[in-house]
């Protein structure tokens, strides 16, 4: 499972050290009240967003559509699904200006991040992120968090794609100045993340925190047993060997 020993560390972002899901469970019941139809499950509606089953959202990670373009029709998506109305593109600006702005007040780090960034600068191990989503983005929303000692090396507007993308790895690798097999990529999606970096040379980690699966992945899965799972961050450093 391990490419090597380890003396780097590539961070995801989303779900991994930031509440993610949280945050669009805040932005969603709001997105609720105001025009989805009465006596919603909520963690229902959060979870049809996350699944995003015609997988938009990758869909722009490939370079195929802008963030906009994937949103609006996660939106009418979601707006079919539970009662809600089309959103043309005048409805859309105003329904995502009260979407963005409730999903950036549940911006939180999870609890976990923090302590495992402490460790691994006591330990001498360099780290950075390496995100599907626009750089300037997420150096925002890791400011917001308190994690701006956490540097963005690579977002999904470096290369114009994402991850599993080798060359979206490899970037972060450059920029900790090792050798893939001297990384380890941390993410929450199984394939994207941890079976990609793994296919880039690198050792994939998986950390599959409870009740927050959005992907059907076990042993069964390609990939399965070629990386690390790990369901919190304070289990990412036992689970590796490190060598600053």
């Amino acid at each position: 499972m391990l490419a090597g020993p380890v003396r780097g560390i590539l961070l995801d972002i989303d779900d991994t050290l930031v509440d993610t899901r949280g945050a669009f469970r805040h932005a969603l019941l709001r997105v609720a009240d105001e025009y989805l139809r009465d006596g919603l499950d909520p963690d229902e509606v959060v979870r049809f967003w996350r699944e995003d089953r015609s997988g938009w959202y990758r869909a722009h990670t490939r370079g195929e559509l802008s963030h906009r373009e994937q949103r609006k029709r996660r939106a009418n998506e979601l707006h079919a699904e539970y009662g809600g109305p089309p959103l043309d593109e005048d409805a859309y600006d105003i329904w995502d200006e009260g979407f963005e702005r409730h999903f950036r007040e549940g911006w939180r780090a999870h609890e976990d991040a923090l302590p495992l960034l402490e460790t691994l600068e006591s330990a001498g191990i360099a780290y950075g992120a390496v995100s599907n989503a626009d750089t300037d983005y997420q150096i925002m929303k890791l400011a917001a968090c308190g994690l701006e000692r956490v540097e963005m090396f690579v977002g999904v507007d470096t290369f114009g794609v994402g991850k599993p993308d080798p060359r979206v790895f490899h970037e972060g690798v450059r920029r900790l100045g090792l050798a893939p097999k001297n990384v380890a990529y941390v993410g929450d999606e199984p394939d994207i993340d941890a079976v990609g970096a793994a296919d880039a040379g690198l050792t994939g980690v998986w950390i599959d925190r409870p009740g927050a699966g959005r992907v059907a992945f076990d042993e069964a899965s390609p990939g399965f047993d070629r990386i690390v799972r790990v369901s919190a961050l304070d289990q990412v450093v036992p689970s590796l060997e490190l060598t600053p």
